[in-house]
């Protein structure tokens, strides 16, 4: 790894879920920083215009796939592997919710949410693995929530549960790859504005009460979880691993 302790510059980094919220975000300041920037999304058109916006700032590039089964990731891995001969960060953002009171929730959700947020993390960074091991500094950042630490104020079942399995999922994984010096961290995100909370997002006064529930008052913004994300992929890092991060203004500090 070249540059200063927290250059990211000339990085190849893969981001999944790279087109809208959180995942938006992190893609966008990672190109920003100077990296090569893959997205991947199960929306053609939407990846298609993350990539027009972003390529305007520096690289990005786009990659349609549906994480949330085999078929899926093995074609992301492939287009990848066709221009890079290793990826150095790979960025594990995409998922999905569903809110539904406890005796109306289907367990179809429940099973579609824990296998693209869970199961999907999983087959995708052992897709990836070779790819990984081709760099000479290889990071894995999963995207948890605060929601896998704390239990949320609305009824959201399978979510906070995927959450909480990705941390430890994270924890396996880096004791596993830690020998060949991949490192594995959670990032754990607060409220910011998303499609994921939408529903409070697009109500004034919800979205000013969840704002007074931060203990620092106010939503996350783009530089606090990029700042977070970068940190774990650059040298600054590179003794960091198993860890999940709270980026949530303290909520994860209070009961």
């Amino acid at each position: 790894m070249t540059g200063g302790l927290f250059s990211v510059a000339g990085r190849v980094v893969v981001v999944t879920g790279g087109t809208a919220g959180i995942g938006r975000m992190l893609a966008e300041g990672f190109v920003r920083a100077g990296a090569r920037v893959y997205v991947a999304s199960r929306r053609a058109e939407a990846v298609a215009e993350t990539v027009q916006a972003l390529s305007a700032l520096g690289v990005c590039r786009g990659v349609p796939a549906d994480l949330g089964g085999e078929e899926g990731a093995q074609a992301l891995v492939a287009a990848v592997r066709e221009r890079e001969e290793a990826v150095d960060v790979l960025v594990n953002n995409a998922g999905i919710t569903w809110g539904a009171p406890l005796e109306e929730y289907p367990s179809a959700a429940f099973d579609r949410v824990l296998g693209l947020n869970v199961t999907g993390v999983f087959r995708l960074t052992v897709a990836f693995l070779p790819l990984l091991r081709a760099s000479d500094a290889p990071r894995v950042v999963n995207v948890g929530s605060v929601e896998g630490t704390r239990v949320p104020e609305w009824e959201n079942y399978a979510y906070p549960a995927s959450k909480a399995a990705v941390q430890m999922l994270t924890r396996q994984l880096a004791k596993r790859l830690a020998p060949e010096g991949i490192t594995v961290n959670t990032i754990a995100p607060g409220p910011f504005p998303s499609r994921m909370i939408a529903f409070k997002r697009d109500d004034d006064e919800a979205w000013a009460e969840v704002e007074r529930s931060v203990p620092l008052g106010r939503a996350g913004r783009p530089d606090d979880v990029v700042g977070a994300a970068i940190y774990l992929a650059s040298a600054a890092g590179g003794y960091v691993t198993g860890a999940c991060l709270p980026v949530d203004g303290g909520l994860s500090g209070t009961v």
